[in-house]
């Protein structure tokens, strides 16, 4: 049901996913110019890093790291009105609780950001996760705290897999010429951030088991692990290529989500647009 009194909370949503679009045009325009020129592909620090050194790169983080946070505060807000009706039993805020934890690991990326804007000291991206994940694993139980956090980032993995096979996001986008067309589009880019977290998870489990925090890391560890295999750098720029395609599918969030408790009675989503075409051919 419609609550006009939370309308105030459509213009953060739309900040936020503009914010986290901008975050993955930047790393896979960046990494496919690094593959194209013999480079490897860079992850989220150091991508953000060759922003600030590039010019107007100080007020490119400042957009970037503005729409961050904005994504991270459009999240809790989320999670705590319920806007998108999940509701209040097990599996309703299970997943309001995943919207909170995803609202908060994009306002750590904000602070990365803002960090690299006001100058840091620190020895890459790759340095900071090993030293961190080390500090986790000297903890009590430290290696069981960081194989759970592998597995249920493989499960946000395995659900965007889903989405992307089953095209339920259909369900909140606004059916339009754009969204009706190049809906495969949006579906590889869907299904390439799946395919990437699935990655980061399974690293982490590995870095759990072998109790080796080197293992571990975010997309510069994922890309290098892909780089790895039989075709490695042709799977690294293709997953690129859907990383930027998923940088689309969060642009296209940022213009026409559908928010159920926010929706306008005469928006019509994608799915429902294709159901009664169904209907009437």
């Amino acid at each position: 049901m419609q609550d006009d009194s939370l309308n105030w909370a459509m213009p953060v949503m739309r900040a936020g996913y503009a914010g986290r679009a901008m975050v993955y045009a930047i790393i896979s325009g960046i990494s496919l110019f690094a593959i194209w020129h013999g480079d490897e592909a860079k992850g989220t620090s150091e991508a953000l890093s060759m922003v600030e050194r590039s010019p107007f790169g100080l007020v490119a983080l400042w957009i970037v790291a503005l729409g961050l946070f904005a994504y991270m505060a459009w999240r809790l807000i989320d999670a705590a009105f319920d806007l998108e009706d999940h509701g209040t039993d097990a599996k309703g805020l299970m997943a309001r609780v995943g919207q909170a934890v995803t609202g908060l690991i994009h306002g750590a990326l904000g602070a990365v950001a803002l960090v690299l804007k006001f100058g840091s000291t620190d020895s890459g991206e790759g340095s900071k996760t090993a030293f961190y994940l080390s500090k986790l694993m000297s903890w009590p139980m430290g290696e069981i705290i960081l194989g759970a956090v592998g597995l249920i980032t493989m499960g946000a993995g395995v659900y965007y897999l889903h989405q992307a096979y089953t095209q339920k996001y259909r369900e909140k986008l606004q059916a339009n010429h754009f969204t009706m067309h190049w809906n495969p589009l949006l579906q590889a880019g869907v299904a390439a951030q799946g395919v990437s977290v699935l990655i980061i998870g399974g690293l982490m489990g590995l870095a759990a088991w072998q109790h080796d925090p080197d293992a571990a890391g975010g997309l510069d560890k994922a890309f290098g692990w892909l780089g790895q295999q039989v075709y490695g750098q042709v799977l690294v720029t293709a997953l690129c290529l859907g990383l930027a395609l998923f940088a689309v599918f969060m642009a296209v969030n940022a213009a026409y989500r559908i928010i159920p408790r926010l929706k306008d009675p005469d928006v019509m989503s994608i799915a429902t647009k294709v159901k009664r075409m169904a209907e009437n051919a």
